[in-house]
């Protein structure tokens, strides 16, 4: 089954910092600049007479100083410009209505306008009873307004507070392209208060929602600003040119034959991709889950990082281990979400193969395999791969981009492990070795078919020529 991230048991929930605490916190000192919005006339007590909803308004507004249950403008954050969305959860419990929508479309609108990606700092308890299927219809509108400003290749990245659930959490929060959470923070399509009596209330935590696959990190306050900074520049600095190869880390010397190159891939004490993304990048964060219940945090590493010359690019990374269909999905997810942002990407296969057991064929094991083909294989922005360990079957080239993979020396690619070939061909365990050799899977042997462009070596002047076409 799908390896989840560790849930660390949630402490006490936190504190409820109002909307213009949150902006503080997060916002540079000066920057925040509140956005004009509609002003909507109401017939009294609301659209539906609801009695005493004119009242119960009043009192949240004297109660919080605001006219609604968000506040929506402009602001940089460590240095980047955004449009910003925070909930009031004092007013109404941060609940949607009618003059809320108004709001949050004018929030996108200014956000497409003039190209700014856009922050949900959301705690909201769900759509306004008072209004009743008015309320409930403002998840559509923001759902629309969250897909147009996809479409324009602009990023949004929420922060869940204390709550977020209902229509708020289904739309302004799982909708985003990024996740993130305050610690112990109440997440849940169900608010605490029409869930099965039951239920677990580990399950409708930031934590959870983490290990689910449904959120990317849990950030304590002190932190979130510059977590926060950090996503918005990376995902706000497109950069078209293709990602360049890494250099390799172990050794350079090539595998003499094919049984070579395979116990060469499979050394314990091998660079993997922790240790070629730490030499790659110079920061960078990390994109859990498959936003379907699933993470691979064991077989598939995904994120983006930051060159030295200050470029983005993305990445999903094997790790060695056989890979999961939450992390080909996940791996899906990233090239998407590169893709429309036009940031390049980086892939690295290291893989003995896909998870053959049942509790894979179960989670979609070829369908999430096929989804990350088609990405692959669709993807407008520039996809390179780096070969660095093993490269098991369709289960590696999956990640793999056509006409633009290299290899390290202590590599192989292969349709089949040779143990297995051998076993298929009914032949003797001590002709595995030989077997190895006739498919011709060491880094030069794949340069010289044309599977793979080139060799990588431990610099620059160690990078071997491309592999010429045909």
């Amino acid at each position: 089954m799908s390896e989840p991230v560790p849930v660390p048991a949630p402490g006490p929930a936190p504190a409820r910092l109002s909307a213009r605490r949150i902006l503080a916190l997060v916002t540079d000192p000066g920057t925040f600049a509140e956005l004009p919005h509609p002003a909507r006339q109401s017939p009294p007590d609301g659209p539906l007479g609801w009695q005493g909803y004119d009242a119960s308004r009043a009192r949240a507004a004297e109660r919080t100083g605001e006219e609604e249950s968000v506040v929506v403008g402009t602001a940089r954050v460590d240095g980047t410009a955004a449009v910003l969305i925070a909930f009031e959860f004092g007013f109404l419990g941060g609940s949607l209505g009618q003059r809320t929508g108004d709001r949050l479309e004018a929030a996108y609108v200014h956000a497409r306008a003039h190209r700014l990606p856009v922050v949900p700092l959301v705690a909201t308890g769900g759509s306004r009873m008072q209004e009743g299927m008015l309320a409930l219809s403002q998840l559509q509108r923001v759902a629309r307004q969250s897909a147009l400003t996809r479409e324009a290749g602009l990023a949004q990245v929420a922060v869940l507070r204390d709550p977020t659930t209902g229509g708020g959490w289904a739309t302004l929060g799982a909708g985003a392209d990024v996740i993130l959470a305050l610690p112990g923070a109440q997440v849940g399509f169900a608010g605490s208060r029409v869930r099965p009596p039951d239920a677990d209330p580990a399950a409708y935590t930031a934590e959870a929602q983490v290990a689910a696959g449904a959120a990317d990190a849990v950030v304590p306050p002190g932190e979130l600003k510059a977590s926060l900074g950090l996503w918005l520049r990376l995902l706000t600095s497109p950069a078209p040119i293709p990602a360049e190869p890494p250099f390799a880390l172990g050794g350079s010397a090539l595998p003499a034959t094919g049984w070579e190159a395979v116990r060469r891939a499979r050394a314990p004490h091998r660079p993997r991709a922790e240790a070629y993304l730490d030499a790659y990048f110079t920061r960078r964060v990390a994109l859990v889950g498959d936003r379907c219940g699933g993470a691979d945090p064991g077989g598939m590493l995904c994120g983006f990082g930051e060159r030295a010359d200050g470029r983005t690019v993305a990445f999903a990374a094997q790790t060695g281990a056989a890979t999961r269909p939450a992390g080909y999905r996940t791996a899906a997810r990233l090239i998407r979400l590169a893709d429309r942002l036009g940031i390049p990407v980086l892939t690295l296969v290291d893989t003995p193969g896909a998870a053959n057991d049942a509790e894979a064929e179960r989670q979609g094991a070829g369908a999430a395999i096929a989804e990350l083909f088609g990405e692959v294989a669709a993807a407008r922005t520039p996809v390179t791969t780096l070969v660095v360990g093993e490269g098991g079957s369709g289960g590696a080239l999956a990640l793999a981009a056509p006409g633009n993979t290299w290899a390290t020396p202590d590599s192989y690619f292969s349709v089949i492990a040779p143990e297995l070939a051998a076993a298929i061909l009914k032949r003797a365990p001590e002709d595995v070795e030989t077997t190895a050799g006739q498919l011709r899977i060491r880094p030069q042997d794949l340069v010289e078919l044309g599977v793979v462009r080139g060799i990588v070596g431990s610099s620059p002047d160690g990078l071997a020529a491309p592999a010429p076409p045909g």
